[in-house]
């Protein structure tokens, strides 16, 4: 029971705009206090579901894999993939942090370089202005380097160790920390509810 209770509940605000990415635990809590309904997918179309509601839908139309149940004393309720808030209406803004796994991210895990995709665990952070040159470390400054780049680099401007970038990097406009949390199969779930315009809209400072 444990192990489905944690799984991924995408949260959207009262306007149906994705805000967020919560266990199912939490879900229920949300529910059960009547901030959030459940949103399903079900004959066409989608419709929302009050915790009771849910409750009674759940013994109606109970889900074909058994992993998707969480069971009670008394009944077994289906699992809620998407759920609506009742009251907020905003789109919470998170503060963007340069770090080594969000840096990897934009790159897509690809050295700015050689343009080879490789395992984290092969590729390192360049200065593309070295430090010792006034070179400063943010988002415009720091991309993804293979090993063997960033040796050939040195301490260098690209244009002195015969390297180009491939493409000039930019402080991201989307959310590094929630889209790697998003799997392929989790995306797949919710495609209908990321909204592209959310996902890719300029952050406030």
């Amino acid at each position: 029971m444990d192990a489905v209770l944690d799984q991924p509940v995408l949260v959207l605000n009262r306007l149906w705009q994705a805000v967020n990415i919560i266990g199912a635990r939490r879900a229920f809590g949300l529910m059960a206090r009547g901030h959030a309904q459940v949103v399903h997918h079900h004959d066409d179309d989608f419709r929302t579901f009050s915790m009771l509601d849910w409750i009674d839908f759940s013994v109606t139309n109970p889900p074909i894999n058994l992993f998707e149940l969480v069971h009670t004393p008394s009944r077994a309720i289906r699992l809620p993939r998407v759920i609506l808030l009742t009251y907020f209406d905003k789109l919470p803004c998170k503060e963007l942090k340069l770090t080594r796994n969000n840096v990897f991210e934009r790159d897509k895990n690809t050295c700015q370089y050689c343009s080879k995709a490789l395992p984290r665990e092969q590729l390192n952070l360049d200065h593309i202005i070295p430090r010792d040159y006034g070179g400063k470390t943010t988002w415009e400054n720091i991309v993804c380097s293979c090993i063997k780049c960033n040796t050939r680099k040195a301490n260098r401007l690209p244009h002195e160790a015969g390297l180009r970038l491939i493409r000039k990097p930019v402080r991201p406009k989307w959310r590094p920390v929630i889209s790697m949390m998003l799997g392929t199969q989790h995306r797949e779930m919710w495609k209908d509810f990321l909204d592209l315009a959310y996902w890719n809209v300029e952050l406030e400072e």
